[in-house]
């Protein structure tokens, strides 16, 4: 099993938080890890992307030019990256804030809004999480109960009290896409 995942989007959109909390959920279920987060000097607005590898073998290489997988939070992720999605992968667009405007066919692509739903659910900030799910559910790289399992090795403590809402919004994502 080998997967590639680059998540991209804009600073404040928890991008580097999800592929921590995915790569910490790949060392529970005793995958080989890769973990590269990647964003401006901006704290918030800036642009922001992480690459995370899972595999159940050794991994040659943490650089990875043209992903499997994608998860694009924003308009400007989405333009970027979108082109270089490996035939035959996934991506996956967040539909709330992205005007799919580019076209392909040799890649399965995901519509998911998930700034809505993340509203729908009491916070419009955990739409990382319903995208994250909702990629989970799909590729199967780890299981939904790892990345839950993983929240309390990622998140600060005094962040502790928002791990009911993250879950909800991680099972909300993986029911979208059922």
């Amino acid at each position: 099993m080998y997967e590639d995942l680059l998540i991209a989007g804009f600073g404040g959109q928890g991008i580097i938080f999800t592929g921590k909390l995915l790569s910490y959920a790949g060392l529970k279920e005793s995958k080989e890890v890769v973990y590269f987060p990647s964003y401006g000097a901006e704290m918030r607005g800036g642009t922001a992307n992480c690459t995370v590898i899972l595999s159940t073998s050794s991994i040659a290489s943490p650089i990875v030019s043209h992903p499997q997988n994608i998860i694009m939070m924003s308009q400007p992720s989405y333009l970027k990256f979108f082109p270089r999605i490996k035939k035959g992968g996934q991506a996956l667009i967040n539909t709330s804030l992205i005007r799919d405007e580019l076209v392909r066919d040799d890649i399965e692509i995901i519509r998911i809004p998930a700034n809505k739903i993340a509203e729908k659910i009491g916070d419009s900030r955990v739409a990382n999480m319903v995208a994250l799910g909702a990629w989970v559910k799909k590729s199967k790289a780890v299981s939904l109960e790892s990345l839950v399992e993983s929240f309390p090795e990622v998140i600060s403590p005094n962040r502790l009290n928002l791990l009911p809402l993250n879950e909800k919004a991680l099972r909300e994502g993986a029911r979208f896409v059922s």
